[in-house]
């Protein structure tokens, strides 16, 4: 059975795309711990993080890097953060987190609540630094 992000990357749920290419697609975080909290998967249904071949892990973080760089410019932070926790989803995947403390990370925090108009607005500001 497909997982949530299989469906999301087929288009088969609706999603806030930030970037795609052949192996990977960036989405904003439905359940964002901070605005600017992107997921980054790859194409391939793999479960854990650890069992991407080695070539698809090195070119997940040179697909990421711009896209971190660009939640940076949108979202004023002291860093982008990255987590890998795989808990959720038996689909491996990547968060890119604008954070200025470690706490910007705790993800037992309660998360947003984002109207579509406002993931739209975060969708645009992060594309638009993407595109700079």
């Amino acid at each position: 059975m497909a997982s949530i992000f299989t469906k999301i990357i087929n288009g088969e749920i609706p999603s806030y795309k930030i970037a795609e290419n052949e192996s990977f697609y960036a989405f904003l975080d439905i359940f964002p711990l901070v605005r600017g909290h992107v997921l980054v998967v790859p194409k391939e249904e793999v479960d854990k993080f650890f069992d991407v071949t080695d070539d698809l892990l090195g070119e997940w973080l040179l697909f990421a890097k711009p896209i971190a760089q660009a939640i940076e410019h949108a979202f004023p932070c002291n860093r982008v953060g990255v987590s890998v926790v795989g808990l959720e989803v038996p689909h491996a995947h990547m968060h890119l987190i604008p954070i200025n403390s470690v706490d910007d990370m705790n993800f037992q925090r309660p998360k947003l609540k984002l109207s579509e108009a406002e993931f739209k607005a975060v969708q645009e500001q992060i594309t638009a630094a993407l595109a700079r």
